[in-house]
């Protein structure tokens, strides 16, 4: 098993952007395989929903599938669509936003 330390995910993800990485809280590498029709569809609408809601509401940001995102308890994930309240988002500094 090789556990990556977050410096070095970050250039195998800025160094391979055609793939999807994720990584374990254990800093264990995940390589996300492409999903298939019926599931890109799903998670299209997800999507399309979400931002209507948000766009509506304008309580927040949303973000798609390709966002990756470091986890308080360890390990960075990219969930099929993700929602982070305005006031979280505007207290992040710019760095952590990227």
């Amino acid at each position: 098993m090789t556990v990556l330390t977050d410096a070095q995910f970050d250039a195998l993800c800025t160094n391979n952007p055609d793939i999807k990485f994720e990584r374990t809280p254990n800093g264990e590498l995940v390589i996300m395989a492409p999903t298939g029709g019926e599931t890109g569809k799903d998670n299209a609408k997800l999507t399309a929903r979400f931002v209507i809601w948000n766009e509506n509401t304008d309580l927040g940001v949303v973000f798609d599938s390709s966002t990756c995102f470091r986890l308080p308890g360890g390990g960075d994930r990219s969930p099929d669509v993700a929602w982070v309240e305005k006031v979280r988002w505007e207290a992040l500094s710019a760095d952590l936003r990227r």
